[in-house]
């Protein structure tokens, strides 16, 4: 890997961890597309890092709120406040899939090496986006979420374990169709993305101690990390504000022709 395929497939992964278009597709498809060596754990683990700074850069002043209000709920046994009715609720809303990408680690880590079955995964994420917009009613606020409103999303996250699915475009879809706004159905994925990412950065750390001279690429991981939290950042903002007016189909057709071409050369090659 040089440099510049290093900028490429940061870019890639911060942009489209949060676009609802699939960041473990897009590294696994556009390197096999292109010919390119498969970037590796350690270039992994250090863009995913890369798109945690991104989401705790950009919602820097709710976690110190929404942690605090939990921790004080705690000690009073009161959950009146807002914010810790929805740190509660993007606790629960983590849990699915730490347990699922626990217990199925092998089976998805499977997935990764074939790229019929993520272009295959590319077209449901277009499905589920067109289905959510077609049929989600966008009556609810951020406020109206409850526990069963967690635990679907939360199933929408596990889901996105598969390369291919979206975890932004998963968790969007089951906002909107158990009724959410846009913009809190957003809100409320990229909130969720945060414990996740973290979770899986640790998980891979753990990896690396198996991994000889890690720091053997440090110009490229430099690279790629910054890439991918400066891509992020940008990409959060502009869907948060793309979500006040657009709609999801946009990227259900884009996920729908990419899925299609990838298909295709699967199945030629």
């Amino acid at each position: 890997m040089n440099i510049v395929q290093a900028v490429i497939l940061g870019l890639l992964q911060g942009a489209t961890e949060f676009i609802p278009v699939s960041s473990s597709g897009h590294l696994v498809l556009v390197p096999w597309l292109l010919g390119w060596d498969e970037p590796g754990l350690v270039f992994d683990t250090v863009v995913h890092w890369g798109t945690l700074v991104a989401v705790v850069a950009y919602f820097r002043h709710d976690w110190p709120t929404l942690i605090g209000a939990w921790l004080r709920g705690s000690v009073r046994r009161e959950w009146d406040d807002p914010d810790a009715r929805l740190m509660w609720l993007l606790i629960v809303g983590s849990l699915p899939a730490a347990i699922i990408g626990f217990l199925l680690e092998d089976f998805f880590e499977s997935l990764f090496g074939r790229p019929l079955w993520v272009s295959v995964f590319l077209l449901v994420t277009a499905a589920l986006l067109a289905l959510s917009e077609r049929l989600g009613h966008r009556t609810r606020a951020m406020e109206d979420l409850n526990r069963t409103d967690a635990v679907i999303i939360g199933l929408g996250q596990a889901a996105a374990i598969a390369p291919g699915i979206s975890r932004s475009g998963s968790t969007l879809a089951a906002g909107l169709l158990r009724g959410l706004e846009r913009a809190a159905a957003a809100r409320f994925s990229f909130l969720l993305s945060t414990p996740i990412i973290l979770g899986a950065g640790l998980f891979k750390m753990l990896d690396l101690l198996d991994t000889p001279d890690p720091l053997a690429q440090a110009p490229m991981l430099l690279a790629g990390f910054l890439a991918a939290a400066v891509g992020g950042y940008l990409c959060i903002r502009f869907l948060l504000r793309y979500l006040q007016r657009g709609r999801l189909y946009p990227f259900a057709l884009y996920c729908a022709a990419f899925g299609s071409f990838c298909l295709l050369v699967a199945i030629a090659r």
